[in-house]
């Protein structure tokens, strides 16, 4: 006989879980990921961020992984871990601690999502009541990488390893919301000795070709940008 899995009401102390807060760029909009939430009766077809309990001999790390495998089918091109949510109500199923991920990707990862699962890409910046407390998630998801925007590398989790300066201005004003002077921008860049040129060229369009960059270190920098 199969063995009937505890509610989480039953249980007399928190459940822990992972929730990840998936950002990407496509057609200079900043959008984050969702999945349908489907948990009657106190949630019917809500869209909300992923993630999912933590397995008794499993690391944060690793379940967030596997939620992500599992339900987006996404590769992360930046991955960290962003808050501790404990609400006492937070989930109306019972007590639920969620340690919460922050992760950017390429905007390649848009289609293979797509491809792997029925996920949702909508504008991080609009979005309409989510389930559980996942508005509150993403929104602290969007000060964290606007603030780390002004002291780190952050940006390349949204690049491809070479891109051209016009790409990367476009990440800091997608983001930000704001125009940067593209001289002075490009001037901040090269004294910090953040990017370096890799001797290839972009060609599309009727533009001339532009350079291609790459970050001097792969790793994430911090330094005072803005």
């Amino acid at each position: 006989m199969k063995r009937k899995k505890p509610s989480t009401k039953e249980l007399h102390f928190a459940v822990l879980a992972t929730d990840v807060v998936i950002f990407t760029i496509h057609e200079k909009i900043l959008k984050v990921l969702l999945i349908d939430v489907h948990i009657p009766p106190f949630y019917k077809h809500m869209l909300g961020v992923p993630g999912g309990l933590i397995r008794p001999h499993e690391t944060a790390d690793a379940s967030v992984r596997r939620h992500l495998k599992g339900k987006t089918g996404v590769v992360p091109s930046y991955i960290e871990q962003l808050y501790t949510f404990s609400s006492v109500n937070r989930d109306p199923r019972g007590r639920v601690v969620s340690v919460a991920y922050l992760v950017l990707v390429s905007p390649e990862a848009i289609s293979k999502s797509l491809n792997a699962r029925k996920v949702y890409w909508k504008d991080a910046k609009r979005l309409l009541n989510l389930a559980y407390d996942h508005n509150e998630i993403v929104k602290k998801g969007l000060e964290r990488l606007e603030a780390k925007l002004g002291y780190s590398t952050i940006a390349q989790g949204f690049l491809k390893p070479q891109f051209t300066l016009g790409e990367l201005q476009e990440v800091y004003e997608v983001v930000l919301r704001k125009k940067f002077d593209k001289r002075n921008f490009r001037k901040k860049l090269f004294a910090l000795n953040l990017v370096r040129p890799t001797g290839g060229e972009k060609r599309g369009g009727a533009n001339r070709p532009a350079a291609l960059h790459k970050f001097a270190k792969r790793q994430t920098e911090f330094f005072q940008f803005l």
